[in-house]
């Protein structure tokens, strides 16, 4: 809390209207060889302006590099507006809406929500978010096998070309539960998951398939061709994307001749700063055959007796509302903070403001890719068409250069040597619509000069 309001009176008049002594007198039922002793620790209580320096000083450590990480979390600019409006306390402090008549202004917020999602992704339904894009991923291979029924198999095909993240994530998520992750090749010279590659898969029992667009290595995949491939071989298809980047990409549910059957992805570029690596959080659509098998909750509108509007929770799969072993998915508080930051983005964006983030994205990545392999000793790994990463192949280790740019006040960008050996030393980069012409200049400029340290060294 930023103010702790309770004097030592107010406490005092607590403590005899409940009829104790004292505060540790709540706890008596703990022995006392179980509870902490004092805080020797701590140093003398200081004032708020002492705290506050304090605090301010140990944030400048971190000083504010010139970013160009993605990766899966990406810098925008976020409307002042946005964290105005989500920290206000009515909607700061909003818990679960079980009841509908004490909840309505969240339950539109979510209602709102899903509506968006499904736009955005041009799919029927979303469900009222997830804890974040991995873990979302985890959850429509689950999902996928319960939706599949034809398949007995458990296999999910997944490209190597996925965020490496999300497939650790997904192995460790739903790996002990039956789910058989098979890993899928990229060509290595477009790093794209070529149909060619599944060949062998043919006439296999295959429950799912996922696809990434763009993939991790910023690379857009032939959706269309994949999407067929899976359908015609009895599997469903699932779509990892970026939700900036379908303001101008073709979204998932036009995939191929039918659309994949769910999309998911990471909802932190809506809205959500870095924050250091969290919280995000996740989305999920689906086509309404698979509504019954998606986890989490969904947020429906209806008319009253009078005519009214009004919104309803209208589908809860999860353990806390029917029996254990019929649900979908424990998810139960998720983070729908940053579902509610997300919605206020796009509200205040809109279709064409989104559409412009993310040319003005793809646009800086282009420059930065020109500018970076214009260096002695940089090349582009793939000549392929992408979003607004790149990944770039270096003649030194990865880790020297980041670390001479760090020292430079820049953040250079993803080592993804060890997820990508074959690649090594290979460095992901990605601009968006905060970077300037100068940002770029002064990174081609601290990228050469890191290469030549190193190439010394």
């Amino acid at each position: 809390m930023a103010f702790i309001p309770h004097t030592p009176d107010d406490v005092r008049e607590m403590l005899d209207t409940i009829g104790v002594a004292s505060i540790d007198e709540l706890f008596d039922e703990i022995p006392a060889t179980l509870r902490a002793g004092p805080l020797t620790g701590i140093p003398p209580a200081m004032s708020e302006m002492q705290i506050g320096r304090l605090m301010s000083e140990r944030a400048a450590r971190d000083g504010r590099p010139l970013n160009f990480i993605g990766a899966g979390a990406y810098e925008h600019h976020i409307p002042a507006a946005v964290w105005a409006i989500t920290t206000r306390g009515e909607i700061y402090t909003a818990y679960t809406p079980y009841q509908a008549e004490a909840s309505q202004g969240t339950l539109q917020t979510i209602y709102e929500y899903q509506s968006m999602i499904a736009s955005l992704t041009a799919m029927e339904v979303s469900n009222a978010s997830l804890y974040d894009g991995a873990s979302g991923l985890a959850e429509a291979c689950l999902m996928s096998v319960r939706a599949n029924r034809r398949s007995k198999s458990s296999r999910i095909l997944m490209p190597r070309a996925v965020n490496p993240i999300y497939r650790k994530c997904s192995g460790a998520i739903a790996g002990n539960q039956g789910l058989r992750f098979e890993e899928v090749a990229f060509d290595p010279s477009t790093g794209q998951t070529a149909v060619e590659s599944l060949a062998g898969y043919e006439g296999d029992d295959i429950t799912a398939i996922v696809i990434q667009q763009p993939n991790f290595f910023g690379v857009l995949e032939d959706v269309d061709r994949l999407t067929d491939w899976g359908h015609a071989h009895g599997a469903l298809v699932i779509a990892v994307v970026n939700p900036t980047s379908l303001a101008l990409l073709k979204p998932p549910g036009e995939w191929g001749e039918k659309g994949v059957d769910i999309a998911v992805g990471e909802g932190q570029p809506l809205g959500v700063p870095l924050s250091s690596g969290g919280p995000y959080f996740g989305f999920m659509a689906t086509r309404m055959e698979h509504v019954r098998q998606m986890p989490g909750r969904i947020v429906g509108r209806t008319l009253d007796l009078d005519g009214r509007p009004g919104f309803t929770l209208t589908l809860q799969a999860r353990e806390q509302h029917i029996r254990r072993g019929k649900a979908t998915s424990n998810i139960c508080t998720n983070q729908g903070l940053l579902m509610t930051a997300a919605t206020i983005y796009l509200s205040i964006v809109g279709p064409e403001g989104l559409e412009r983030i993310a040319s003005a994205s793809m646009a800086r990545t282009a420059q930065l890719a020109a500018a970076a392999c214009a260096v002695d000793g940089v090349r582009a790994a793939f000549v392929s068409p992408r979003f607004h990463e790149i990944l770039l192949r270096l003649d030194t280790p990865v880790a020297a250069v980041l670390e001479a740019l760090a020292s430079r006040g820049i953040a250079g960008g993803y080592d993804a040597s060890g997820d990508y050996p074959e690649l090594a030393p290979a460095l992901l980069v990605c601009a968006t619509e905060t970077k300037t012409d100068e940002d770029i200049a002064r990174y081609a400029n601290a990228l050469a000069a890191a290469l030549g340290a190193a190439r010394a060294a």
